[in-house]
């Protein structure tokens, strides 16, 4: 029990520190693909810092939510980054929380980042939250969908026991799990505020979701939202692991395939952050009044991965 709790917590805390290392990965993917110098990986890194080093400006008006939510967003996605297995499936806590869970800290953290982007009364808060609520209205059924196929193969929805009946039993094929791979990308670049949905490198008024949120932010508080939106895609990403790619995560109880579990995690992270960067670069930003038929493709591509289950795999 105490070797697991250990886990558990070394687990979040590696998922914290090296969050902001793959969006660097991303960051400098994308730049060589479309032909710019790239900054360095560690870019991440020096604006935290130099966030953290900065006097925050507040507006006069801010009420007290304002400076709390960066915190509660911060910790939202520090527990979910907890509940997600990367390295080992050993997860003592994982029965107090499920995916069901998991996509209930996703909505939390959303609902205080677009209170607080509402907080202030700026129009470009306002409009960054409505838009924030429409997309993720639209993608946390989809979301769970994805979840409900991959319980329904494992009969749970912890996810150390997804883990363990797709990776460490008997090699099955299950057509559903492909229908299942698309809907999970889809609803996680439009959660992750990624392209094809949102644009994160532009402050265009037309067109920016997440980006408007932050506008009135500074210094530390600034800094613990980017870190918070850097661990929301690790933990997307560790998540796509763990449901559809889970070979390599070392089963509970088993501490010497750890090397190769963090081996195998550091390369699919890479290989991840690479097609995302390759996605990015042949896609366009879709309109806004587009984002509902390419969300509402992923729920039935979700559900249809369950019908299939149904149909084929039971």
């Amino acid at each position: 029990m105490t070797t697991g709790i250990l886990l558990q917590i070394t687990q979040t805390l590696l998922a914290i520190l090296l969050a902001p290392l793959l969006m660097g990965w991303v960051n400098q993917c994308r730049a060589w693909l479309q032909g710019r110098a790239a900054p360095p990986i560690t870019q991440p890194y020096r604006v935290l810092r130099k966030l953290f080093h900065k006097d925050a400006v507040i507006a006069h008006d801010a009420s007290p939510l304002f400076r709390f939510a960066p915190y509660m967003i911060f910790a939202c996605m520090a527990l979910a980054a907890g509940i997600v297995p990367t390295l080992a499936n050993d997860l003592p806590f994982s029965p107090a929380a499920d995916v069901i869970a998991l996509v209930g800290i996703f909505a939390l953290a959303r609902v205080f980042l677009a209170l607080a982007a509402m907080d202030i009364g700026t129009s470009f808060g306002s409009l960054g939250a409505r838009r924030e609520m429409l997309v993720s209205f639209l993608a946390e059924p989809a979301l769970l969908m994805v979840f409900f196929t991959a319980s329904l193969i494992s009969r749970s929805t912890e996810l150390p026991v997804i883990v363990e009946a797709l990776a460490h039993k008997e090699f099955v094929i299950y057509p559903s799990l492909a229908f299942a791979a698309v809907a999970f990308w889809m609803v996680s670049t439009a959660e992750n505020a990624r392209i094809p949905i949102d644009n994160p490198t532009t402050h265009l008024e037309l067109t920016m979701i997440h980006e408007a949120m932050i506008l009135e932010y500074s210094a530390r508080h600034l800094a613990l939202i980017e870190w918070a939106v850097a661990l929301k895609l690790f933990t997307y990403s560790a998540l796509g692991i763990a449901l559809f790619v889970p070979w390599g995560i070392a089963p509970a109880g088993d501490l010497a395939a750890l090397p190769l579990a963090l081996l195998a995690l550091v390369a699919k992270m890479a290989v991840g952050g690479a097609g995302l960067s390759l996605l990015e670069a042949v896609s366009a930003k879709v309109r806004l009044f587009r984002a509902p038929e390419f969300l509402g493709t992923a729920f039935l591509l979700a559900v249809l991965g369950m019908l299939t289950h149904f149909l084929l795999e039971v």
